[in-house]
Protein backbone atom coordinates (compact mmCIF):
# COMPACT_ATOMS: atom_id res chain seq x y z
CA UNK A 1 0.00 0.00 0.00
CA UNK A 2 1.52 3.43 -0.82
CA UNK A 3 2.62 5.76 2.14
CA UNK A 4 1.17 8.95 1.47
CA UNK A 5 2.81 12.43 2.41
CA UNK A 6 1.75 15.74 2.92
CA UNK A 7 3.09 18.57 1.09
CA UNK A 8 2.85 21.80 3.11
CA UNK A 9 3.65 23.88 0.43
CA UNK A 10 0.35 22.94 -0.82
CA UNK A 11 -2.40 21.33 1.69
CA UNK A 12 -3.49 23.25 4.71
CA UNK A 13 -2.44 26.65 3.59
CA UNK A 14 -5.90 27.90 5.35
CA UNK A 15 -2.95 27.73 8.45
CA UNK A 16 0.19 29.31 8.43
CA UNK A 17 3.28 27.30 7.64
CA UNK A 18 4.10 26.46 11.00
CA UNK A 19 0.65 25.44 11.79
CA UNK A 20 0.40 23.02 8.84
CA UNK A 21 2.52 19.84 10.97
CA UNK A 22 -0.25 19.24 13.49
CA UNK A 23 -2.75 19.82 10.73
CA UNK A 24 -1.00 16.93 8.73
CA UNK A 25 -0.67 14.85 11.79
CA UNK A 26 -4.22 15.44 12.87
CA UNK A 27 -5.66 14.33 9.45
CA UNK A 28 -3.45 11.02 9.49
CA UNK A 29 -0.06 12.08 7.34
CA UNK A 30 3.18 10.31 8.70
CA UNK A 31 5.44 12.02 6.48
CA UNK A 32 5.79 16.01 5.29
CA UNK A 33 7.73 17.87 2.68
CA UNK A 34 8.45 21.58 2.12
CA UNK A 35 9.17 23.75 -0.53
CA UNK A 36 10.99 27.35 0.73
CA UNK A 37 10.60 26.88 4.21
CA UNK A 38 13.32 29.22 4.68
CA UNK A 39 11.22 32.10 6.31
CA UNK A 40 10.94 29.61 9.26
CA UNK A 41 14.26 28.84 11.82
CA UNK A 42 15.03 25.09 11.34
CA UNK A 43 14.58 24.78 15.29
CA UNK A 44 10.92 25.72 15.19
CA UNK A 45 10.81 22.94 12.09
CA UNK A 46 11.97 20.54 13.93
CA UNK A 47 10.48 20.87 17.49
CA UNK A 48 7.31 20.81 15.54
CA UNK A 49 8.47 17.42 13.37
CA UNK A 50 9.43 15.79 16.76
CA UNK A 51 6.00 17.04 18.92
CA UNK A 52 4.08 15.32 15.97
CA UNK A 53 6.06 12.65 15.36
CA UNK A 54 6.45 13.45 11.95
CA UNK A 55 9.31 11.65 9.37
CA UNK A 56 10.61 15.11 7.66
CA UNK A 57 11.18 14.05 3.53
CA UNK A 58 13.01 16.83 1.52
CA UNK A 59 12.57 20.82 0.49
CA UNK A 60 13.40 22.42 -2.38
CA UNK A 61 16.48 24.87 -3.13
CA UNK A 62 15.59 28.64 -3.38
CA UNK A 63 14.15 29.49 -6.63
CA UNK A 64 16.45 32.88 -6.96
CA UNK A 65 14.94 36.01 -7.45
CA UNK A 66 11.22 34.31 -7.65
CA UNK A 67 9.55 37.87 -7.93
CA UNK A 68 11.47 38.10 -11.59
CA UNK A 69 9.57 34.95 -11.76
CA UNK A 70 12.91 32.50 -11.43
CA UNK A 71 12.67 28.60 -10.60
CA UNK A 72 15.99 27.68 -9.83
CA UNK A 73 19.26 27.94 -11.00
CA UNK A 74 20.88 24.79 -11.28
CA UNK A 75 20.64 24.72 -14.87
CA UNK A 76 21.41 28.35 -16.12
CA UNK A 77 24.50 29.36 -17.49
CA UNK A 78 26.64 32.22 -15.61
CA UNK A 79 24.70 31.00 -11.89
CA UNK A 80 27.00 28.76 -10.81
CA UNK A 81 28.28 30.18 -7.70
CA UNK A 82 24.99 31.22 -6.95
CA UNK A 83 23.50 28.01 -7.28
CA UNK A 84 26.65 26.85 -4.58
CA UNK A 85 25.22 29.48 -2.23
CA UNK A 86 21.47 28.30 -2.49
CA UNK A 87 22.68 24.47 -2.29
CA UNK A 88 24.43 25.20 1.04
CA UNK A 89 21.62 26.78 2.47
CA UNK A 90 18.91 23.67 1.66
CA UNK A 91 21.90 21.63 2.42
CA UNK A 92 22.33 22.92 6.05
CA UNK A 93 18.36 23.59 6.67
CA UNK A 94 17.32 20.46 5.50
CA UNK A 95 20.23 18.88 7.35
CA UNK A 96 18.80 20.48 10.63
CA UNK A 97 15.60 19.80 10.45
CA UNK A 98 16.11 15.69 9.77
CA UNK A 99 15.32 15.77 6.31
CA UNK A 100 16.36 13.34 3.21
CA UNK A 101 16.13 15.63 0.41
CA UNK A 102 16.83 18.10 -1.47
CA UNK A 103 14.86 19.51 -4.79
CA UNK A 104 17.24 21.17 -7.19
CA UNK A 105 15.83 23.21 -9.52
CA UNK A 106 16.70 23.62 -12.66
CA UNK A 107 15.31 27.17 -13.42
CA UNK A 108 14.40 28.83 -16.62
CA UNK A 109 16.52 28.46 -19.86
CA UNK A 110 16.29 30.29 -23.22
CA UNK A 111 16.48 27.62 -26.52
CA UNK A 112 19.73 28.89 -27.47
CA UNK A 113 21.16 28.34 -23.61
CA UNK A 114 19.96 24.90 -23.76
CA UNK A 115 23.33 23.02 -25.30
CA UNK A 116 25.14 24.83 -22.72
CA UNK A 117 22.72 24.67 -19.87
CA UNK A 118 22.80 20.62 -19.54
CA UNK A 119 26.79 20.96 -18.85
CA UNK A 120 26.12 23.17 -16.25
CA UNK A 121 23.08 21.61 -14.50
CA UNK A 122 25.68 18.07 -14.99
CA UNK A 123 28.66 19.79 -12.60
CA UNK A 124 26.68 21.88 -10.52
CA UNK A 125 24.61 18.41 -9.94
CA UNK A 126 27.59 16.75 -9.40
CA UNK A 127 29.14 19.46 -7.16
CA UNK A 128 26.54 19.17 -5.71
CA UNK A 129 26.24 15.25 -4.90
CA UNK A 130 29.58 14.96 -3.44
CA UNK A 131 28.97 17.55 -0.67
CA UNK A 132 25.51 16.07 -0.20
CA UNK A 133 26.67 12.15 0.32
CA UNK A 134 28.63 13.22 3.40
CA UNK A 135 25.36 13.99 5.22
CA UNK A 136 23.53 11.20 3.67
CA UNK A 137 21.04 13.42 1.35
CA UNK A 138 19.56 12.44 -1.72
CA UNK A 139 19.51 15.15 -4.83
CA UNK A 140 16.02 15.26 -6.39
CA UNK A 141 15.37 16.49 -9.87
CA UNK A 142 11.68 16.65 -11.32
CA UNK A 143 10.38 17.29 -14.84
CA UNK A 144 8.11 19.82 -14.43
CA UNK A 145 5.43 20.57 -17.58
CA UNK A 146 5.72 23.89 -19.12
CA UNK A 147 2.63 24.71 -19.71
CA UNK A 148 2.56 25.86 -16.00
CA UNK A 149 6.15 26.20 -15.94
CA UNK A 150 7.05 27.77 -19.76
CA UNK A 151 11.09 27.71 -20.21
CA UNK A 152 12.25 25.15 -18.03
CA UNK A 153 14.96 22.85 -18.29
CA UNK A 154 13.85 20.14 -17.47
CA UNK A 155 10.28 18.17 -18.94
CA UNK A 156 10.43 14.97 -19.41
CA UNK A 157 11.20 12.07 -17.66
CA UNK A 158 13.65 10.62 -20.67
CA UNK A 159 15.95 13.94 -20.30
CA UNK A 160 15.76 13.78 -16.07
CA UNK A 161 17.20 9.94 -16.64
CA UNK A 162 19.76 10.89 -18.85
CA UNK A 163 21.22 13.17 -16.95
CA UNK A 164 21.33 10.96 -14.12
CA UNK A 165 22.98 8.35 -16.01
CA UNK A 166 25.79 10.86 -16.93
CA UNK A 167 26.15 12.65 -13.23
CA UNK A 168 26.96 9.18 -12.59
CA UNK A 169 26.52 9.42 -8.63
CA UNK A 170 24.25 7.47 -6.27
CA UNK A 171 22.50 10.15 -4.78
CA UNK A 172 21.21 12.15 -7.22
CA UNK A 173 17.55 10.39 -8.52
CA UNK A 174 14.28 11.85 -9.92
CA UNK A 175 11.22 12.91 -8.41
CA UNK A 176 8.64 11.58 -10.99
CA UNK A 177 5.60 13.69 -10.63
CA UNK A 178 3.03 11.94 -12.48
CA UNK A 179 1.00 15.32 -12.59
CA UNK A 180 3.57 16.53 -14.88
CA UNK A 181 4.02 13.46 -16.47
CA UNK A 182 0.85 13.02 -17.90
CA UNK A 183 1.04 16.63 -19.24
CA UNK A 184 3.93 15.65 -20.98
CA UNK A 185 3.90 12.83 -22.55
CA UNK A 186 1.47 10.23 -20.86
CA UNK A 187 1.39 6.31 -20.93
CA UNK A 188 2.17 6.93 -17.44
CA UNK A 189 2.70 3.15 -15.91
CA UNK A 190 5.09 1.95 -18.89
CA UNK A 191 6.76 5.13 -18.51
CA UNK A 192 6.62 4.79 -14.60
CA UNK A 193 8.14 1.32 -15.05
CA UNK A 194 10.84 1.90 -17.47
CA UNK A 195 12.50 4.79 -15.13
CA UNK A 196 11.81 3.19 -11.92
CA UNK A 197 15.56 2.73 -11.11
CA UNK A 198 16.28 6.27 -11.36
CA UNK A 199 12.93 7.56 -9.06
CA UNK A 200 13.48 8.50 -5.19
CA UNK A 201 9.91 9.91 -5.07
CA UNK A 202 6.92 10.14 -6.10
CA UNK A 203 4.17 13.14 -6.59
CA UNK A 204 0.40 12.95 -7.44
CA UNK A 205 -2.28 15.50 -8.22
CA UNK A 206 -5.25 15.62 -10.49
CA UNK A 207 -5.28 16.55 -14.56
CA UNK A 208 -6.13 18.70 -15.20
CA UNK A 209 -6.92 20.76 -12.13
CA UNK A 210 -4.43 19.59 -10.01
CA UNK A 211 -7.19 18.99 -7.37
CA UNK A 212 -7.12 15.84 -5.69
CA UNK A 213 -6.48 12.61 -7.34
CA UNK A 214 -9.67 11.78 -7.56
CA UNK A 215 -10.78 13.49 -10.31
CA UNK A 216 -9.57 14.26 -13.98
CA UNK A 217 -7.83 11.61 -16.54
CA UNK A 218 -5.28 10.08 -14.50
CA UNK A 219 -6.62 6.54 -13.12
CA UNK A 220 -5.03 6.86 -9.75
CA UNK A 221 -6.32 3.85 -7.81
CA UNK A 222 -4.46 1.82 -11.04
CA UNK A 223 -1.60 3.84 -10.77
CA UNK A 224 -1.03 3.16 -6.92
CA UNK A 225 -1.88 -0.54 -7.74
CA UNK A 226 1.24 0.08 -10.48
CA UNK A 227 3.62 1.26 -7.31
CA UNK A 228 3.25 -1.95 -5.24
CA UNK A 229 3.35 -4.17 -8.30
CA UNK A 230 7.08 -2.76 -9.30
CA UNK A 231 8.07 -2.91 -5.63
CA UNK A 232 8.05 1.04 -5.24
CA UNK A 233 8.53 1.56 -1.19
CA UNK A 234 9.41 5.33 -1.07
CA UNK A 235 6.77 8.05 -0.19
CA UNK A 236 3.99 9.52 -2.28
CA UNK A 237 4.12 13.46 -1.71
CA UNK A 238 0.72 14.44 -2.27
CA UNK A 239 1.47 17.76 -4.39
CA UNK A 240 -2.07 19.08 -5.15
CA UNK A 241 -4.35 22.00 -4.44
CA UNK A 242 -7.32 21.16 -2.72
CA UNK A 243 -10.93 22.08 -3.76
CA UNK A 244 -11.53 23.40 -0.91
CA UNK A 245 -10.39 22.73 3.28
CA UNK A 246 -7.84 20.32 2.82
CA UNK A 247 -9.36 17.77 5.32
CA UNK A 248 -12.88 17.36 3.28
CA UNK A 249 -10.67 16.43 0.37
CA UNK A 250 -9.15 13.78 1.93
CA UNK A 251 -11.73 11.09 1.38
CA UNK A 252 -9.53 9.72 -1.62
CA UNK A 253 -7.28 8.89 0.95
CA UNK A 254 -8.94 7.08 3.62
CA UNK A 255 -8.74 3.45 1.67
CA UNK A 256 -4.67 3.99 2.17
CA UNK A 257 -4.68 4.51 5.62
CA UNK A 258 -4.98 8.41 5.58
CA UNK A 259 -7.34 8.79 8.82
CA UNK A 260 -7.73 11.47 11.11
CA UNK A 261 -6.04 10.76 14.71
Amino acid sequence: MPRFAANLAYLFTERPLIERFAAAAAAGFRAVELQVPYDLAPSAVKTELDRHGLTMLGINTAPGQAAAGEFGVAAVPGREREFDTLFKQALDYVTAIGGCQIHCLAGKVSPEQRPAAEMVFIRNLTRAADAAREKNITLLIEPINPRDRPDYFLTRAEQAADIIAKVERANVRMQFDFYHAQIVGGDLIRRFEKHLPFVAHVQVAAVPSRHEPDEGEVNYPEIFAALDRFGYGNWVGCEYRPRVRTEDGLGWARAYGVKPR
